[in-house]
């Protein structure tokens, strides 16, 4: 959430931070109600304030044995009453201004690049392109051929986007999440399974609502939601803390199954498990100072980059354009790792700071003197289990069907090859 101190403070460059985003309409309206609740919030106080001196008046009168004056009571009761009706009012309009406020992106980063979707710039290209004989098979032929994949009779069970993974597949996956685990507790993550069942109020504070409802699965009877990213219970897990500065930055390596309903991706990525409703991913998260935030999201990326390299996938980075990003995310970098299979790049992590946007809505801060100032968050996908298992298979598959195992993963359990060999 924006803070609306901020926002009445330098309108002018908040809207101009808007507009790259694609529109500041929002913000103007917020404006006006804004001006509406303060001048109501004042009438209301003066309202109260004559209410009491009335009450303090009568009581006066009373206590000293004199009668009241002719009509002070009646006075006193409606002026009560239109307090009351003004105090509903009120709240009516600082609801609607909260929505409002609610409803704005956080401010992007000057470096961000502008433009949309189509307006990423390429950081970096890093790893050899691999050649094959002929043409690469996609991840569906290869592990359909080990009968590590199927597809068809989880169609038959789930619907479209869902898969059965069998044998050499699962301990390949098993191995990934625990070599990536091991990895991110070396550099200072805690590991942390979280609930996957959250509550409204915490896709809220974490900006994936109202923007991203259409893609969440929610519960019927529970009033529960299907989390798409472990990143929602770890920015949850310090809701309302005040965290020492010294304990600073706290990191956490999230490991969870996640859901989404993919609802704006129709016909998009049908074939296999690049787009899916259910997948597993390892997620980073950390809590930082305004003044560590940028040197952490560096670090963030700087370990999904180090994770596609031992695993010997090629890769390249990207820089978001602001039109692109999240609700929440002031900066945003994609890697995203070659897909013979596809003939081309495709996004397998990405790492975001998300300054102290979600933090102000969740009120997670540390004490600065006599001020309780709000933290920095920012996430990065580890390892996206499913598209990283793809760009294993593809990148590492053989002339006779078979996969090599990047050697990283052998020694958790992960078979030296998948298929004949």
């Amino acid at each position: 959430m924006l803070d609306l101190r901020l926002i009445r403070r330098d309108t002018d460059t908040v809207r101009r931070a808007l507009a790259r985003r694609g529109d500041a309409t929002a913000l103007d309206q917020l404006l006006e109600v804004d001006v509406r609740s303060r001048e109501l919030r004042t009438r209301v106080e003066e309202m109260r304030a004559e209410s009491t001196r009335l009450a303090r008046e009568i009581g006066t009168a009373r206590a000293a044995g004199s009668g009241v004056a002719a009509g002070q009571e009646d006075t006193a009761r409606a002026l009560r009453e239109r307090t009351a009706a003004e105090e509903d009012t009120l709240r009516q309009v600082e609801a609607e201004r909260d929505a409002l406020l609610l409803s704005l992106p956080n401010i992007a980063q000057d470096s961000a690049p502008d433009g949309g979707e189509d307006d990423a710039v390429e950081v970096r290209a890093v790893g050899e392109i691999p050649t094959f004989a002929g043409a690469p098979r996609d991840h569906v032929e290869i592990a359909e051929a080990f009968g590590g994949l199927d597809l068809e009779r989880a169609a038959r069970t789930s619907g479209a986007r869902f898969a059965y993974l069998f044998g050499p597949m699962v301990r390949l996956q098993l191995a990934l999440v625990s070599w990536t685990v091991d990895l991110l507790q070396a550099e200072g993550f805690t590991p942390v399974i979280p609930p996957v069942l959250v509550r409204e109020d915490a896709l809220i504070a974490t900006g994936f609502f109202p923007a991203d409802r259409s893609s969440v699965y929610a519960t019927a009877d529970d009033d529960l939601y299907l989390v798409g990213t472990s990143e929602v219970p770890l920015a949850a897990l310090h809701q309302d803390d005040i965290i020492p500065e010294e304990d600073l930055p706290l990191r956490y390596a999230g490991i969870s199954s996640c859901f989404r309903r993919e609802a704006g991706a129709a016909g998009r990525d049908t074939r296999g498990i690049f787009r899916v409703h259910q997948f597993d991913k390892v997620e980073m998260f950390s809590f930082t100072t305004p003044e560590q935030s940028d040197d952490e999201h560096q670090r963030i990326l700087g370990i999904e980059e180090r994770i596609l390299r031992d695993l010997g996938i090629p890769y390249r980075v990207v820089d978001v354009a602001v039109g692109d990003l999240g609700a929440s995310a002031a900066r945003k970098f994609d890697c995203e790792a070659w897909m013979p299979g596809q003939g081309r790049y495709r996004e397998v992590t990405s790492c975001s700071n998300c300054t102290d946007f979600q933090a102000r809505r969740l009120q997670v801060r540390t004490r600065r003197g006599t001020q309780a100032v709000p933290l920095h968050t920012l996430n990065g996908t580890a390892v996206a289990v499913g598209r990283t298992l793809i760009a294993i298979l593809e990148n590492h598959q053989r002339p006779d069907g078979s996969v090599a195992v990047p050697e990283c993963l052998r020694p958790f359990g992960a078979p030296e090859v998948l298929g004949p060999g």
